[in-house]
């Protein structure tokens, strides 16, 4: 017997991220895109989503469906409606959306207490899954320097990434400290030895690069290297939308995309 289609509302339709969602739930028979949300004043707002399909965009929640899951990839005010929607029918969010300002963040925590909430600064399964064996090798190995090096195309505005200092949050946090009192994010001129148990930044940028992040946990006469490298830009979406198929079911709470996986050992 199968099971009746995952129905999802995409939240930032119209974004690249969003894009990318419906160009896989086009094909992908697991999943029903049941609603579609832009920005309010979108230009894409009430055009069809696919053409020959009845499906049209729109710009807020009040004709949404019956939903399983909602996946959202906005903005800080387009995340708050989502939630506000998901809090109020009972609905699993999975969210990549950045920059909420304390009151937005809050309002994310306290939501976690009445839905299955999953956020993420990097959808990509294998970025995940690199976080638990750093967080792993990082506790086993405490007296080993850490470095991180991180590599983007040239167009990225910030650094270090985001996924970069969540690597580096999970490496603090094994080793019964904070990111903010062991991160190193320049060296420049006479900088002195290196500090024990710093936690160091590098950063690349050029190019069309999608994606590399590289954990460095250095011994004496020895080095263990732990990586990602990202060549397909769908392995973030394809990360969301499985995350949302896992999430169906699951208790209230803050969830993490490495809880996908099952546990190791």
């Amino acid at each position: 017997m199968t099971s009746s289609p995952l129905r999802l509302a995409i939240n930032g339709a119209s974004g690249r991220m969003g894009q990318a969602l419906l160009s896989l739930l086009r094909v992908d028979g697991r999943y029903e895109l049941a609603h579609a949300v832009v920005s309010p004043g979108s230009v894409h707002d009430g055009e069809p989503v696919w053409l020959g399909q009845g499906l049209r965009y729109a710009h807020d929640w009040s004709r949404a469906p019956s939903l399983d899951a909602v996946i959202d990839f906005s903005g800080p005010a387009g995340l708050t409606a989502a939630l506000e929607h998901c809090l109020a029918h009972g609905i699993p969010l999975v969210t990549g959306t950045t920059g909420l300002d304390a009151a937005q963040q809050a309002r994310l925590d306290a939501a976690g207490t009445r839905i299955a909430l999953l956020r993420a600064a990097n959808f990509s399964l294998g970025v995940a899954l690199l976080s638990r064996l750093l967080r792993e090798a990082a506790a086993a190995m405490p007296e080993w320097d850490l470095e991180i090096v991180e590599a983007h195309h040239g167009r990225k505005q910030d650094a270090p990434s985001g996924t970069a200092l969540a690597l580096g949050h999970a490496a603090a946090a094994a080793r019964g400290t904070t990111l903010e009192a062991s991160a190193v994010y320049s060296r420049e001129g006479r900088t002195g030895e290196r500090v024990p148990g710093s936690i160091g930044f590098a950063v690349v940028r050029g190019g069309d690069i999608v994606g590399e992040h590289q954990a460095l946990l250095i011994g004496q006469g020895e080095r263990l290297e732990l990586g990602h490298r990202a060549t397909d830009r769908t392995i973030f979406a394809r990360g969301a939308l499985q995350a949302a198929r896992w999430l169906v079911g699951r208790a209230a709470g803050h969830w993490q995309l490495e809880d996908v996986f099952a546990p190791l050992g």
